[in-house]
């Protein structure tokens, strides 16, 4: 039996487990099982590869789509540029990270895009916000990152975020887990009011599929999208790695 899995914390939102699970079923797939490993501390990530030596793929979530990387043995060449990886290769114990949240996202996000939606802001600077700044970056959509301790050029805070800055900046990605179950009430401290038509909300989170953030963007109009078509795209992606023989 082939064990695939998920680590992170928390995992109570996870689709995976039941994705991968009615796949097996659906498609009449044997020999494959997939767990869940939610890890207070990524220390005791080479613990769980020990009792696990039937390991061989593994999905990675918030909050350590970077800190992984200090335990893998290879890294896939967008993972190099961008510095985070989802998705994990183990073959002979040796690990090599891949980012499937670039085509995910890509190929969910495209599919709503307008001509005038031409520069984004991304709200968060953790690793799913690397793997959304590639893709802008290919699509050549200018953007800035929104933190809440802003450490570069490239990054501004959420209080500097005034009528202006929404006009200018029509597509809004939000990267953060803020709003995802079971803490639904939470949502990203941005100026909603400003939202209209010529906006575009999309929300990497799935669960719950109409987050605050979402509920706010579309009670004015604008164009809206949460995280499940990318999660179906991603983990598909992330089958083909863990079922390619290279």
């Amino acid at each position: 039996m082939k064990k695939l899995g998920l680590i992170g914390y928390p995992l109570s939102h996870s689709f995976s487990k039941k994705y991968f699970e009615t796949k097996f079923h659906n498609e009449k797939i044997p020999g494959y099982s997939y767990e869940l490993f939610e890890l207070k501390n990524l220390d005791t990530f080479p613990l769980i590869l020990k009792k696990n030596p039937c390991l061989t793929g593994l999905n990675v979530t918030i909050p350590y789509k970077e800190k992984i990387l200090d335990y893998v043995d290879e890294k896939d060449p967008i993972v190099e540029e961008i510095g985070a990886a989802n998705t994990l290769k183990i073959i002979n114990g040796k690990i090599k990270a891949f980012n499937t949240d670039v085509i995910g996202f890509e190929k969910s996000f495209v599919s709503k895009l307008a001509p005038y939606h031409k520069s984004a802001l991304i709200l968060g600077t953790g690793g799913a916000s690397k793997a959304v700044s590639f893709i802008l970056k290919k699509l050549s959509i200018p953007h800035l990152f929104v933190s809440r301790n802003p450490q570069n050029e490239n990054t501004i805070g959420y209080h500097e975020i005034d009528e202006n800055l929404m006009k200018n900046y029509t597509i809004i990605i939000n990267t953060t887990p803020l709003g995802i179950y079971p803490e639904m009430e939470k949502k990203p401290e941005i100026p909603y009011k400003w939202a209209g038509k010529q906006h575009y909300f999309y929300d990497l989170i799935y669960n719950p599929s109409l987050t605050l953030f979402l509920k706010e963007a579309e009670l004015r109009g604008a164009t809206i999208s949460n995280g499940l078509n990318m999660l179906k795209l991603q983990a598909e992606e992330a089958w083909k790695i863990w079922t390619d023989k290279n």
